[in-house]
């Protein structure tokens, strides 16, 4: 039996944070996210050195993926998904300070009691972070290479505000090392001049040059693929709950059907939330009327994926 883990099904709620997750986005539903959607008062510290994502700075943080961080205790490479989880267990909520008083009472429970108040601290800039990620914008083409490498550019800037080089090892070097590899996938894939076996060869060199640690991620980023198609095919059957759960928990084991179980939920009530913002549009122009739907339905950062997610429904399907 294949089981399916709490990091695999992390992968899957993180890919909707950076700019090939958008590109993932525009092939399915939206993900539930719990950051806030409004920019804090809060300023935090720039960190030094040139700003924006190439080549050379995601070799530079793949080599250092394991390297200076490690003899520090909290910045571990597991360090965003513990964040992430810190974020959830606080809810939604579309204030930021709000969700950072939350966090204080909570990240006890996250962390060890040496490292809560470094690990405090950092969840507040994390919380600034992902508030300035969700005013990035996604591009227009979300097949198109260039446009997905300018906003990794800006995405890169942003993460460059809030942390420093350790920090950023520790949080973002394997994520961009898996971007790069899977925009370089796009690029070959979408090379008109290469032959089918240059492209092949290409591909293998491309995952060849991932680092181990980088290809065991990518390795679950592939299976939540699988996990993903699996769900769409039980959307389309109209598959039940209890006979979801059931093939779930024999293919991946009880713990990860629960889990999707509970993304089942999320995803459909976002559907229903849609639905309902899609009538009103069809059946009004009022903007004060929808703005105001808007923000009764939606938090600030899901406001920013209702046009992308209507534009979605609004494309034909391929044939």
């Amino acid at each position: 039996m294949k089981r399916i883990g709490a990091r695999t099904l992390a992968v899957c709620a993180l890919l909707g944070a950076g700019a090939i997750g958008w590109f993932a986005l525009s092939k399915g539903g939206p993900l539930s996210t719990n950051a806030p959607g409004s920019i804090s008062s809060a300023r935090a510290p720039s960190a030094p050195g040139a700003q924006g994502a190439s080549a050379s700075n995601a070799a530079a943080g793949q080599a250092r993926a394991s390297g200076s961080t490690a003899a520090d205790p909290l910045l571990t490479p597991g360090l965003r998904y513990s964040l992430e989880a810190l974020l959830a267990a606080a809810g939604e909520t579309s204030d930021p300070q709000q969700l950072k008083q939350r966090l204080e009472a909570l990240v006890g429970q996250h962390f060890p009691p040496e490292l809560a108040t470094r690990a405090l601290a950092l969840a507040h800039r994390y919380v600034d972070y992902r508030v300035a990620l969700a005013q990035l914008r996604p591009p227009a083409d979300q097949t198109d290479p260039q446009a997905l490498r300018t906003v990794m550019a800006e995405r890169q800037r942003v993460r460059l505000q809030y942390f420093d080089g350790d920090e950023f090892d520790a949080l973002f070097a394997q994520d961009l090392a898996l971007d790069e590899y899977m925009l370089a996938r796009l690029e070959i894939e979408r090379n008109s001049a290469l032959t089918p076996e240059q492209k092949r060869s290409a591909l293998q060199e491309a995952e060849q040059g991932l680092d181990p640690a980088v290809r065991a991620q990518r390795a679950e980023a592939v299976a939540h693929e699988g996990v993903a198609q699996q769900t769409a095919t039980f959307n389309a059957q109209g598959v039940d709950e209890r006979t979801r759960h059931a093939q779930r928990s024999a293919q991946y084991g009880p713990e990860a059907a629960q889990r999707l179980a509970q993304l089942d939920r999320e995803q459909g009530d976002w559907n229903a939330r849609l639905d309902q913002y899609q009538q009103a549009v069809a059946s009004t122009q009022d903007p004060t009327r929808l703005a105001s739907l808007r923000s009764q339905l939606f938090s600030s950062e899901e406001q920013l994926r209702v046009e992308a997610a209507l534009a979605v429904r609004a494309t034909p399907s391929p044939k």
